[in-house]
């Protein structure tokens, strides 16, 4: 990937949790602007943890980036609250569709606008513009949060975000608990943004098969460290990502680590 139009650089990151539990190994990716890119794995890989440390997040679960750096646009951005960060156009959605239960679906839509200061008319603006891509969510915009669907819910937290204008999304397992079409629609979604919006993703997402489809690049983690990367359709073909992620292998393997690929084992080593 070329280097001029790269947005996030994350550079051989430590994360530690309470001090003494080491959740991530040196890792590094690259997150080129107007790209979907998928960060893929089992449950405890280091996905959200991935996440938290670009949007900041981590203080709150007491985990801290201990080594490596993290650049937006070439900025180290490690020492930045979560605000500063929104202010920078870096909103993260989180992992099972956090909305406000007693707010209706347009209220909490709005929240995600409270940061901008470019007026009312934009905002509305933007509203719609939401309601354009979500038209489920503008059929429900009087209803109770908690009183709409799984996949609804998923869809107000990714519209909360747009509202804020955001350059860059951080995607929690989309998929998480969801009907396999509401999946498809999820996506389809997040695909329409990016082309149409620009809007760049970075996702963390347990299922491989979809997620493959609609990024244009994906990282596989495993036990906190980075094994295999490369260009979505390259992965999609790849003999050992098929076995593990896509269950198209019958081995008897139970890691992809147990791989002997000279090339993955020197780079765990190093």
């Amino acid at each position: 990937m070329s280097a001029p139009n790269i947005l996030l650089n994350v550079n051989g990151i430590e994360v530690i949790y309470n001090h003494v539990i080491l959740v991530l190994k040196g890792v590094s990716l690259q997150v080129p602007e107007g790209q979907v890119v998928a960060l893929l794995g089992g449950n405890g890989a280091g996905k959200t943890t991935t996440l938290r440390a670009v949007s900041n997040l981590l203080a709150g679960e007491r985990g801290e980036v201990t080594k490596g750096s993290i650049e937006l646009r070439g900025e180290r951005i490690e020492k930045l609250s979560p605000a500063d960060m929104v202010d920078r156009g870096v909103i993260q959605v989180m992992e099972g569709r956090h909305c406000f239960a007693h707010l209706s679906i347009e209220d909490n839509l709005m929240t995600g606008a409270y940061t901008r200061q470019d007026g009312k008319a934009a905002v509305a603006q933007t509203l719609e513009k939401v309601y354009n891509y979500f038209p489920r969510l503008k059929t429900r915009r009087t209803s109770q949060a908690a009183y709409t669907s799984g996949g609804e819910q998923q869809m107000c937290a990714i519209g909360r975000a747009l509202m804020a204008n955001p350059k860059m999304v951080l995607l929690d397992e989309p998929s998480m608990g969801l009907a396999p079409q509401i999946v498809e629609e999820v996506f389809e979604i997040v695909k329409d943004l990016n082309t149409k919006e620009r809007v760049t993703f970075l996702l963390a997402e347990q299922n491989t098969n979809i997620a493959l489809r609609y990024a244009d690049y994906g990282y596989i983690l495993e036990n906190g460290r980075i094994v295999m990367d490369g260009a979505a359709k390259d992965l999609r073909e790849n003999e050992d990502v098929k076995e593990f992620y896509l269950g198209m292998g019958g081995g008897d393997r139970k890691s992809f680590k147990d791989v002997k690929s000279y090339k993955r084992r020197k780079r765990w080593l190093a």
